[in-house]
């Protein structure tokens, strides 16, 4: 499984994200969007605004957070194939 996420260093969901990556083992590609102006660019075509954290799950975009909801640990679990107990 191939997992990047697009994050800056100042954003506390992003680092929630990763925790929850970390927590379960899963690797990934960081993607610091305030140092890599291409990055946020990106971000902005695949998304249409500069929303994070932002993941990419072997090539498939999905935002793992929600206003008001926070991290979406259900559907996290899914799409990363981890069993939820």
């Amino acid at each position: 499984m191939n997992v990047q996420v697009y994050t800056a260093a100042w954003c506390r969901d992003c680092r929630a994200a990763k925790q929850f990556l970390d927590s379960h083992g899963i690797p990934y590609t960081e993607i610091d969007v305030d140092a890599n102006a291409d990055a946020s660019d990106e971000l902005i075509r695949h998304v249409g605004k500069r929303a994070i954290p932002q993941m990419v799950i072997d090539g498939e975009w999905f935002q793992p957070y929600q206003p008001g909801r926070g991290l979406l640990l259900d559907e996290l679990c899914v799409r990363l194939q981890i069993p939820r107990i």
